[in-house]
């Protein structure tokens, strides 16, 4: 095989791996459930960092979640806010099934593929609750002073 051969069929195995790796990522953003829009009228805190008032697309992030003791794996998610195709902020989720639900909340639910966020008594906490696929996904965020 000639050098310049042997370069070509090096190039192509490259090209093929990073078009793989490439493809990989997409699936894992396309797999990534969209949980909706939410319109946040304040300012809050999001895994301690800032995220300030304004419309977000949530999304569930594919980052793994240590499981709390005495829950299974799927009862906790990260959930991401995305604005202009780029995450902003996350925080934790509770994650109930749609059967529990009224186990847990005494509110109505949100419909399904549209959160809502609301602000708890005592005003210090807002709280997003999208419902989507058979689960509600509870976000418990601290409103910025």
């Amino acid at each position: 095989m000639t050098r310049k051969s042997l370069f070509s069929a090096a190039a192509f195995a490259v090209g093929m791996m990073v078009a793989t790796v490439c493809a990989r990522s997409a699936t894992v953003q396309a797999q990534a459930p969209a949980l909706g829009t939410v319109q946040l009228t304040i300012g809050v805190m999001a895994d301690g960092k800032a995220l300030p008032a304004g419309s977000y697309s949530l999304r569930v992030s594919s980052d793994t979640v240590a499981p709390v003791t005495g829950q299974g794996p799927d009862r906790a998610t990260w959930v991401e806010f995305v604005q202009d195709g780029q995450v902003k902020g996350r925080e934790l989720a509770s994650v109930v099934p749609a059967g529990d639900v009224r186990a847990v909340m005494a509110d109505t639910p949100p419909a399904a593929d549209a959160p809502k966020a609301e602000r708890l008594k005592g005003g210090e906490y807002l709280r997003v609750w999208a419902n989507h696929g058979g689960s509600h996904y509870l976000v418990h965020l601290v409103v910025a002073r």
